[in-house]
C-alpha cells in the first residue's frame, strides 16, 4: 500500500494546476489531503473517480475557504471517522481517519501559530489535546499511520536556516519538544527511516524565491506506529511536484 499526503492549499486551485493528472499517475492507494479549503459539493467527484479514486471522504471547516481535510482511496475503507467528536476542535476540520483491516490511516492538519500569540496559544493547547487523543486511540487502533501537515520542523536538519528561525512559529523549542516526545512515545518518522540527508523540505514560502532556492521547511510527515515499523518499505518527498506551496510526502508499506 502506498499512501501520499499532500497539503494542497486549496484543492480547487491545485486541480487547476494538474492535481488530478498527478493522482492518476501516482500509483498511490490512498491520498491524505490537508487544507482543502472547499466543501465536497464544490468539487466534481467524477474527475477523481476517473483518476482511480472512487471513495472520497471530506471533513471541511465550518468557515468557508479555510482548513479542511480529506481522504481519497481506491478501495473502500471498513470505517471512516470524522473529527475528534469534540465541538471545540471540530469546527476547523482538522482530522479524518480511515480504517483498513487492522490499519488506520489519519489525515491531519495541525494549526499554525504564525499569525500571532493567540493562535500560537491555541496551537499548543490543540497539540496537547491531540497527544491525549492519539494515546487513547492507540488502545483501540494500535496500527496507525498519521499523515499530514504538522506545522512543526522536528530538528535543525528539517529547516533551511535553524539559527534565524529559532523564534519562529513552527520551529519554537516547545513545539519541537512536543513533536520529539510524540515520536519518542511510539512513532517512526518514516521519511527519516530511509532518508538521512539534509535539504529535504516539504514547504516553501511564496516570498523571496524560496522554492527555487530550496529555502524550505519539512513540516509534512507520515508517522507510523513503531509496531508496524517492519512493514515499512520506503518513504519520500516529491519536491518536484508543484500544485501548492507544499509538496507531497509518501510512505509505502
Amino acid at each position: 500500500m502506498k499512501i501520499i499526503s499532500y497539503n494542497v492549499n486549496g484543492i480547487r486551485s491545485a486541480m487547476s494546476k494538474g492535481l488530478v493528472d498527478f493522482m492518476q499517475g501516482s500509483g498511490a492507494d490512498v491520498f491524505c489531503f490537508q487544507e482543502t479549503k472547499a466543501l465536497q459539493n464544490q468539487v466534481e467527484p467524477f474527475l477523481f473517480e476517473v483518476a482511480g479514486y472512487p471513495h472520497q471522504y471530506w471533513f471541511s471547516a465550518e468557515k468557508k475557504g479555510y482548513s479542511g481535510v480529506a481522504i481519497f482511496c481506491k478501495q473502500k475503507p471498513d470505517q471512516v471517522v470524522y473529527g475528534f467528536d469534540n465541538p471545540e476542535y471540530d469546527n476547523e476540520g482538522r482530522i479524518i481517519r480511515a480504517d483498513f483491516g487492522e490499519l488506520s490511516i489519519i489525515s491531519v492538519y495541525m494549526p499554525s501559530g504564525s499569525s500571532g500569540d493567540e493562535r500560537q496559544a491555541y496551537k499548543m493547547k490543540w497539540l496537547s489535546f491531540f497527544n491525549d487523543y492519539i494515546n487513547q486511540l492507540r488502545k483501540e487502533r494500535p496500527n496507525l499511520i498519521i499523515c499530514g501537515d504538522y506545522n512543526i520542523c522536528h530538528k535543525p536538519i528539517d529547516i533551511h536556516d535553524p539559527v534565524s528561525n529559532k523564534n519562529s512559529s513552527g520551529f519554537l523549542p516547545e513545539e519541537r519538544d512536543w513533536l520529539d516526545q510524540f515520536i519518542t512515545n511510539g512513532f517512526e518518522d518514516t521519511f527519516r527511516t530511509f532518508n538521512p540527508e539534509p535539504h529535504q523540505y516539504s514547504w516553501w514560502s511564496y516570498r523571496a524565491n524560496a522554492r527555487n532556492n530550496n529555502k524550505g521547511w519539512r513540516i509534512d510527515y507520515c508517522l507510523a506506529s513503531q509496531n508496524i515499523k517492519n512493514q515499512l518499505k520506503d518513504s519520500g518527498i516529491m519536491q518536484e511536484i508543484k500544485h501548492s506551496d507544499h509538496c507531497p510526502v509518501w510512505v509505502e508499506i
